[in-house]
């Protein structure tokens, strides 16, 4: 039987400004990727995101960023190599904090935004966030963009690898993500999403933004919090998958 993780990243809320319904998206996802408060996310918003997700049985990651509240962790930073790498312990540590208190593991981690995108290629900043998540604990597992070169770094370093995939973003050709910058960057068809993610569990394709097909092999797929169509489309995909007899459970 074929099986796929279904991730998304929560905990963003921030004060009175609030971002995304956490309680109903954990009913659906297998895995909570959860802001750290770097990019988003205030200490009371992230607890409790992390007593709902122990309460629907959630595998739960640290989401962690540039500190860039402002931008949302979407904007580039060129930082300096000891300060990213304390950067990313002291956030994981923060996550680990929390979870502690309401009885939950954090399993591993998954950049979020700019840093996300940086280290797929960026092998300085790369091997930054790899040596951050090893001396907190190797054996945290880190979510990296299918096909992005991290992948082999992070496995050459002795770190557990799952290649991600995302529902609610187009592709181009060569299997990279279209940049939220490009029209039609972000996808918001609830039932369309949910084929692609269907395609992509049983060919390993997924139709790029020129309509070839492009090869993404993953191990979880990303539906993002923010986006306003977030619990319908996570719904959509989970029942497309199990329909089609695809066990969704997390990989951690």
């Amino acid at each position: 039987m074929a099986t796929i993780d279904l991730n998304s990243d929560l905990g963003e809320s921030f004060g009175i400004w609030t971002m995304g319904d956490d309680e109903a998206i954990l009913r659906i996802v297998t895995s909570a990727n959860v802001a750290c408060g770097f990019h988003a996310g205030d200490p009371a918003g992230i607890l409790a995101t992390l007593r709902a997700a122990k309460e629907q049985g959630v595998a739960v990651g640290a989401h962690v960023a540039y500190p860039d509240l402002a931008g949302f962790g979407r904007r580039n930073m060129d930082v300096a190599s000891p300060d990213l790498v304390a950067d990313i312990i002291y956030q994981i540590g923060a996550l680990q904090g929390l979870a502690t208190a309401v009885g939950v593991r954090v399993a591993y981690v998954k950049p979020h935004g700019a840093l996300y995108n940086t280290i797929a290629y960026d092998e300085r900043q790369a091997r930054d966030v790899i040596a951050a998540v090893r001396a907190v604990n190797p054996e945290l597992a880190l979510v990296v963009l299918a096909g992005s070169p991290l992948a082999k770094w992070a496995q050459d370093a002795g770190l557990r690898v799952v290649a991600e995939a995302f529902a609610d973003r187009a592709y181009t050709p060569q299997g990279t993500l279209v940049s939220r910058r490009e029209k039609g960057a972000v996808l918001h068809d609830v039932e369309m999403v949910a084929q692609r993610m269907l395609r992509l569990v049983h060919e390993g394709v997924v139709e790029a933004i020129d309509g070839s097909l492009a090869r993404v092999e993953a191990q979880s797929i990303c539906v993002h919090g923010d986006n306003a169509a977030a619990v319908d489309m996570a719904r959509a995909v989970r029942v497309a998958l199990e329909r089609e007899g695809v066990a969704v459970r997390s990989f951690a």
